[in-house]
């Protein structure tokens, strides 16, 4: 079992950049992919991007691809999501995701599908204004 808390948010205007931090505690962290999920009001949970137990392989959503980029450091049990160019639209609290296995799973849906994560931090606030 992992435990996940987020740290990072915060308010920022369009075109800055933002990095938001996972801390895992609990069990060996590099067993478990890692995925960040964002979820603005009124709309559903919506996946980010994901990162290997290795942290050698990652996958994004098309909205944000060439301007996220998630990554890992098991010796500090943290994974990390660097956000450039950031835009109004990406405004909504940010929640990392793990879950044991530490390999992408082949299908997009295991990948995307929240329901496929059991252990959820408690989110961070990104809010994009000008």
């Amino acid at each position: 079992q992992v435990q996940l808390v987020e740290s990072g948010g915060g308010l920022v205007q369009p075109g800055d950049s933002l990095t938001l931090s996972c801390v895992a505690s609990g069990s060996t962290f590099s067993n478990y992919r890692t995925a960040w999920f964002r979820q603005a009001p009124g709309k559903e949970r919506e996946f980010v991007a994901i990162i290997s137990g290795s942290g050698a392989a990652t996958f994004y959503a098309g909205s944000v691809k060439g301007r996220f980029t998630v990554s890992r450091n098991n010796v500090k049990n943290s994974v990390y999501l660097n956000m450039n160019s950031l835009k109004p639209e990406d405004t909504a609290a940010y929640y990392c995701a793990a879950e044991l296995g530490g390999v992408l799973p082949p299908s997009m849906r295991s990948r995307n599908n929240p329901d496929t994560y059991h252990y959820w931090g408690q989110g961070t606030q990104v809010t994009v204004s000008s």
